[in-house]
């Protein structure tokens, strides 16, 4: 068991911070106070392959393990967690459609995601399907040699602002559940889509969430990934690298929120000395590092399960998705909280890190959700000694 960084991941992760100082952190603070959704900068990611980390080389990605994306992700999150959560969107349905989409699509779409010169979002989630996201309504029906799509998602990153939709929706019938859902990928400006406002959020402001709608939307029916009914499984293997994705989201936020508070204390002076010297605020800095510390390798070791296909990886990523971002989320209010009144303006970064932070608690399946996967595997005979 080695818990050291290779010379190669450390230069990836070195790439990843240099990038951040220079195209991320000079613009982060407007583009969340403009709601501004910065498609250059997360071009020029894409020029580094950050945009398809690890979707297959034949669609034009990298093809790095998890592990290895999430070293990039988590230092493009301590600078600006809204934008690197969608480009780690990107990254999980750009994977989707490199791994499952026939040759034809693959070839016209995949190089164009993989390089950040085209962006894309995932479509699950619906007004009235969110845990429960096998209840998803919107169908798709085979006519001849199309599907006709009918429906409305909810709560899409990058709705209206992205040229690609993967999308989940329900090629069986009503009460098919789980198994007649299909996905897709869906050009995001056929005729028959239309998106609704742009929706004002706490945080997450660099990229648009919006609601999309579905009248009578045509597509070949080679844009089918997979076959017919595997859509709920190829969802589901998304959301367990989306988890390790949102999880290491957290886990950079709180570290760039560690270091501000780190740096905050050496030079905030009370009472005639920095405020570094008591012993109340330096054992408060102590719980923050040991968190952060403890939700790094959690989420390291869940996305060495995944790319090692262990039988419980969804478990571990759960497991990590919960625990970080739970753990990322209160270093950034006890950095906040060491700031005092400054950490509640805009000057410092802190509040903007914990209301990206926030979010993440509730996306890629909710910490309540996570604890019924965990629970569900916990109450198998054997989890006490497998789980570990």
């Amino acid at each position: 068991m080695d818990f050291e960084l290779s010379e190669d991941q450390r230069a990836f992760a070195d790439t990843a911070r240099a990038f951040a100082q220079a195209e991320l952190a000079p613009h982060a603070a407007h583009w969340d106070a403009e709601a501004v959704f910065p498609r250059e900068a997360i071009a020029k990611a894409g020029e580094l392959g950050f945009c398809g980390l690890y979707a297959p080389e034949n669609a034009g990605g990298l093809a790095l393990p998890r592990l290895d994306a999430t070293l990039v992700f988590e230092e493009l999150a301590a600078v600006d967690p809204s934008t690197t959560a969608f480009i780690t969107i990107h990254n999980m349905a750009t994977w989707m459609l490199g791994t499952w989409a026939s040759d034809a699509v693959r070839d016209e779409w995949g190089a164009q995601l993989t390089s950040g010169q085209k962006l894309a979002s995932y479509c699950l989630t619906e007004p009235g399907a969110g845990s429960d996201a096998a209840s998803l309504k919107t169908r798709a029906e085979l006519v001849g040699h199309d599907y006709i799509i009918n429906g409305s998602k909810a709560f899409i990153s990058g709705a209206g602002a992205t040229d690609m939709l993967v999308l989940m929706a329900r090629t069986g019938d009503a009460q098919s559940g789980a198994s007649g859902i299909s996905a897709f990928a869906v050009p995001a400006h056929l005729d028959g889509i239309s998106y609704g406002k742009k929706e004002e959020k706490m945080g997450w402001n660099s990229q648009p969430t919006r609601t999309i709608s579905f009248d009578n939307v045509r597509i070949p029916a080679s844009h089918l990934l997979g076959r017919e009914g595997e859509g709920f499984k190829i969802a589901m293997k998304g959301l367990d690298g989306g988890r390790i994705n949102i999880a290491t989201c957290s886990v950079g936020a709180a570290q760039g929120a560690l270091a501000q508070a780190q740096r905050y204390m050496q030079e905030r002076k009370q009472f005639g000395k920095p405020i570094a010297s008591f012993q109340a605020l330096q054992f408060k800095l102590a719980d923050m590092a040991t968190e952060l510390v403890a939700a790094r390798q959690m989420v390291r070791l869940a996305a060495s399960k995944l790319d090692a296909g262990a039988p419980d990886a969804s478990t571990y990523c759960a497991m990590a998705k919960r625990f970080a971002t739970d753990a990322g989320f209160n270093v950034c209010n006890d950095a906040l909280q060491l700031h005092g009144g400054y950490g509640y303006i805009r000057e410092y970064p802190l509040e903007r890190l914990l209301r990206d932070a926030r979010v993440h608690q509730i996306l890629e399946g909710t910490n309540e959700i996570m604890r019924v996967i965990i629970a569900r595997r916990m109450l198998d005979g054997d989890a006490p000694d497998a789980i570990r």
